[in-house]
């Protein structure tokens, strides 16, 4: 802040806050004023409601719309009093949202128009641009869709996002009942149903490719200005229809309720509160929490969807606590440092395979679905791999299943190089795991690759065996702890009679495969592009931990 005395005469201190990322709701004046409000003490958390109406407000989906942007939401704010400051504020938070949670408009865009001046139902199309015309707000021509690309390439503010649309066949576009065209998103409104001063009612309409982020969007944007309202915190919601059906009522105010307890808190915090005393320190970050037995229940608010898990509730806790306040202790524990067991265990497949004479390679974590399973002729049933929800390029869409598309692209990339191919890799893979507290899991696996005039499968399976005595495994034909090969025939991956699954036996006398070895099917060479024939092992070495 500026000191007084450095103040022009007539001139205001100004204070600047810096935001945090993951805070959207403090992202305007409305939102920042009531999280200080309610963390002082001096108001208390807002209730948002959703309002019963016999009768929604509805938005019908056109299949079209399916090939461009497929998601709409939508609200209505009633009795809605705005001033300039107001006013302003309304625009700028939803210039804010644009550039950062809505990734400049690519996933979600906004749309606001004064319900006075529009006719429900409302419909959101997608077609050709030159059958869509109408005024863009502030001006007074009418024009086409090819039009407003062409107009709006000299707006510095609008051609930013020109590109989400400009290449597409058709263009998404929002009409009410009069056929009165209300908005193109992401782009422009309409002059029509343009927000002035003077509107009351505000109808809110958000088009997206991302269901998720619309709908924090549209809740985030409602808990800012419902305090404006009629009746404050309001909302009256609107009914979306789908082209298959689907009928979904927007906003959802359904709480979500996250439970935690003081003992995980404390530790992960580093104090010694009470459960009546997080709940009240809690209470501050505007987080309504109750004490049942042992463990204390933590209802969100809708302004806060970073909030996703208990380490997120003890970030928010040591905020309210005070992170000055956090007492400073020494660490009496005397400790050494060694390896994990298990990069110690990889770096001795790693030190084997290399000095077989073989070359280690580092591929991405992340690659494409194709890549994944039908480069690879294996049918995703959706309980393996996780899946990114915003993935920046096809390339990345999932994480690995298995080390092998990595090193088949390899030989895709380096085909100019000198045959044999002997590669390999020992990282980690990635496995959807609903029992954990993430969803998920990794496992260290280890994958040998040979391709050259022939797939010597005997070269391949000689690399096995070496990695198997560097491990201490005895050899297949001892009995007890060993490992050894089972012919295979349901793994569409390799060639038909030239497959194994690799079996390992314990100490304890269990029985399982930890993996596969076999030579590669033609058409997973053809869908990478490769030329020779290929054998392969991959398997997990997490057992021999």
């Amino acid at each position: 802040t500026s000191q007084e005395g450095e103040l022009a005469p007539g001139e205001r201190a100004q204070l600047k806050i810096d935001i945090p990322a993951n805070r959207y709701d403090l992202l305007c004046y409305e939102g920042l004023s009531r999280a200080l409000g309610v963390f002082l003490g001096m108001e208390e958390t807002p209730k948002y409601r959703v309002v019963e109406v016999e009768k929604p407000h509805r938005i019908t989906v056109s299949k079209e719309c399916a090939q461009i942007r497929p998601y709409v939401v939508g609200a209505v704010l009633r009795g809605v009093a705005f001033t300039e400051e107001r006013y302003k504020s309304f625009i700028d938070l939803q210039d804010k949202l644009h550039n950062n949670l809505c990734r400049r408009r690519t996933l979600v865009s906004i749309g606001t128009h004064d319900l006075a001046t529009v006719q429900a139902p409302f419909t959101y199309e997608a077609r050709k641009p030159e059958n869509i015309r109408f005024v863009p707000l502030n001006q007074s021509e009418e024009m086409d869709g090819h039009r407003v690309i062409e107009f709006y390439e000299a707006d510095v503010h609008i051609k930013k996002f020109l590109h989400i649309i400009r290449d597409s066949p058709v263009f998404p576009v929002v009409y009410d009942a009069n056929h009165t065209v209300m908005s193109l998103p992401p782009l422009i409104n309409s002059e029509h149903s343009k927000i002035t001063l003077d509107t009351r009612d505000v109808l809110i309409e958000i088009t997206a490719t991302d269901q998720t982020k619309v709908s924090m969007v549209l809740n985030i944007l409602l808990a800012m200005f419902g305090c404006y309202c009629k009746d404050p915190f309001t909302v009256e919601p609107v009914e979306v229809v789908y082209p298959d059906g689907k009928t979904l009522l927007y906003p959802d105010y359904a709480p979500r309720v996250v439970k935690t307890s003081s003992t995980y808190l404390n530790g992960i915090v580093g104090i010694k509160q009470t459960d009546s005393e997080i709940v009240g320190l809690l209470k501050r970050m505007s987080m309504d929490a109750a004490v049942h037995g042992s463990e204390i229940s933590v209802t969100l608010p809708l302004t806060r969807p970073d909030v996703m898990q208990e380490c997120d509730i003890a970030e928010d806790l040591a905020i309210a606590f005070g992170y000055n306040n956090i007492p400073r202790v020494q660490n009496n524990a005397a400790t050494v440092g060694k390896p994990l067991a298990l990069n110690t265990l990889s770096d001795i497949v790693r030190h084997k395979m290399a000095t077989s004479g073989w070359i280690e390679v580092l591929t991405l974590s992340l690659c494409s679905h194709k890549e994944n399973f039908s480069f690879l002729r294996r049918h995703d049933d959706g309980t393996l791999a996780v899946a990114l929800e915003n993935p920046k390029s096809a390339e990345y869409q999932v994480c690995r299943t298995s080390l092998l598309p990595g090193l088949l692209k390899t030989i895709r990339e380096n085909m100019m190089h000198a045959i044999p191919y002997k590669l390999f890799e020992v990282s980690d893979v990635v496995f959807k795991a609903p029992d954990k507290e993430r969803g998920t899991r990794n496992e260290r696996h280890a994958c040998g690759l040979f391709s050259g005039t022939s797939a010597q499968f005997e070269v391949t399976q000689g690399l096995l065996d070496a990695v198997m005595v560097a491990l201490a495994v005895p050899k297949p034909t001892e009995s007890g702890r060993r490992y050894f090969l089972r012919p295979s025939e349901d793994d569409p991956t390799f060639l038909p009679g030239r497959s194994a699954s690799v079996m390992y036996t314990d100490r304890d006398g269990a029985t399982t495969a930890i993996g596969s070895i076999g030579v590669v099917h033609p058409e997973v060479l053809a869908n990478f592009r490769l030329e020779y024939p290929v054998s392969v092992f991959e398997i997990n070495i997490e057992p021999f931990v």
